[in-house]
């Protein structure tokens, strides 16, 4: 979860290196695609099977993919154009709350006293974050990464009550292929969507994208979905936009505020005690 957490923390950065010449569809689809590839290479290497027994179980892939990865995927780039990475990033990860309140009516998923703390520090955490930009007006971006919060959530929260048994990397491509399907069609109204000749920067934030933020963390994601309720899961990624936001303090040069700083610290309070609690059974 932590590795997962640094991958697509610091792959913020990258999608807005990326967005410099690519536009959020074409960045995503090329990001899906050949991160699904990736994949599929490695698949009969590691001896991991791809196959689905069952149509149904394909059709669940496919539903949680138009969420989780192209709902998700195509609105988290879109929020970076018109708000700092780092606030696309605070805004985007308030998926844990979404998360963890559809597992409790859903997946019937216990909230232990450990998982409403930390949901408490994680609301307190989020209002501090944005409460500069609820004064001055949600923006665009912020909406948008609201959405793509929401999209997490719902795909997650599918796939999780969905049950389907496949392998970490069969779910992952077909997540990915179902995700790209959502920017490829969004590229059919809006165009190829590459600004001018492609730099250095766009294309590294590119390959990241492909390598570590796509064909590396999601199938770790997918496994620890597997491994975790979906509620400790979804609180597990509030370590995303911290790794995110110190990056791009040390990349971007985006300085964040004292109230900034304390919001931070009530985010990873809560993460530590979501990940620290025993796992609960889900209740039946």
């Amino acid at each position: 979860m932590l590795l997962v957490a640094f991958l697509w923390g610091v792959n913020y950065i990258a999608t807005n290196f990326g967005l410099r010449a690519f536009s959020p569809w074409t960045f995503r689809a090329l990001s899906f695609v050949a991160g699904a590839g990736l994949l599929a290479i490695l698949a009969p290497i590691i001896g991991a099977s791809l196959r689905v027994r069952k149509i149904s179980d394909r059709v669940h892939l496919i539903v949680s993919g138009l969420f989780a990865c192209g709902g998700f995927g195509a609105l988290s780039a879109i929020a970076i154009l018109y708000t700092s990475t780092g606030r696309a990033a605070i805004c985007a990860y308030t998926m844990p709350i979404w998360v963890a309140l559809a597992a409790r009516v859903f997946l019937k998923e216990t909230l232990t006293t450990a998982r409403m703390i930390s949901l408490a520090l994680c609301a307190a955490g989020l209002l501090v974050l944005l409460w500069p930009l609820i004064q001055a007006g949600v923006s665009l971006g912020a909406l948008a990464a609201i959405g793509s919060a929401i999209c997490w959530a719902i795909g997650i929260v599918y796939l999780k009550w969905a049950r389907v048994p496949a392998h970490p990397l069969a779910v992952a491509i077909y997540q990915l292929l179902a995700g790209a399907l959502v920017s490829i069609i969004g590229m059919m109204f809006t165009g190829l969507g590459v600004d001018g000749p492609v730099g250095v920067l766009p294309w590294f934030g590119l390959l990241y994208g492909v390598v570590a933020g796509t064909a590396v963390a999601y199938p770790l994601w997918f496994k620890v979905l597997d491994r975790l309720p979906a509620g400790t899961a979804g609180l597990g990624t509030l370590l995303v936009p911290v790794f995110g936001v110190i990056a791009s303090s040390i990349v971007l040069g985006e300085r964040p505020t004292p109230a900034d700083l304390i919001g931070f610290a009530l985010i990873l309070i809560a993460a530590v005690i979501a990940l620290r609690a025993p796992a609960q059974p889900i209740q039946t």
